[in-house]
């Protein structure tokens, strides 16, 4: 039997997870404008080529960040195609070992259960290969999507910050969540 080699850093039953690639920028850039609905006013992920070179140029090139696009596997309506993303941000090493997390799931695939799956081979990615020791969320209290993405996949909300993070405009409260390698 041959030997393949997966094309993801990790994956599941309906999903893999891979790095950010400059190559994914058209897909990715598609997938944004047909979601603004969906992400606004939560979330504003790169539409033009520019502030996608950008964006995936800070994940991919910037230590203290890793980014992972979430990918349908083949063999379904939509295989191989981006689901969504979950971004691994300001990563601190030393005594620290944590990150924190961002995260949007595009419009196709929104409410079919892919980013539970996704956020689950993340964080043990996080937790494993990476040798963080802790991870967290912050979601605005209106977000009830993502703070249900965060509580599903055993994150604990550990606090509120008010006017905590610039977003569209105006400085934003935010419910901070957070996981253990103790808790997996």
């Amino acid at each position: 039997m041959p030997h393949t080699t997966s094309r993801y850093l990790a994956e599941g039953p309906r999903v893999g997870i891979r790095h950010f690639s400059y190559e994914d920028g058209a897909e990715f850039i598609a997938r944004a404008r047909e979601s603004k609905d969906l992400h606004q006013p939560w979330l504003f992920p790169p539409t033009t080529d520019a502030a996608y070179v950008g964006y995936a140029g800070r994940l991919i090139e910037d230590r203290s960040k890793a980014g992972f696009l979430v990918c349908e596997k083949d063999g379904g309506e939509h295989g191989g195609a981006i689901a969504g993303f979950i971004n691994i941000n300001n990563i601190v090493e030393g005594g620290f070992q944590c990150g924190a997390l961002g995260y949007g799931v595009f419009a196709h695939a929104a409410g079919r259960g892919l980013m539970r799956e996704a956020m689950g081979l993340v964080v043990d990615y996080a937790f494993g290969p990476m040798r963080l020791h802790r991870l967290e969320i912050n979601a605005q209290p209106g977000n009830a999507a993502s703070i249900a993405l965060a509580r599903g996949a055993g994150f604990r909300l550990e606090g509120f910050s008010p006017n905590m993070i610039y977003i569209d405009g105006a400085w934003r409260d935010h419910e901070r969540w957070a996981i253990t390698a103790e808790m997996r």
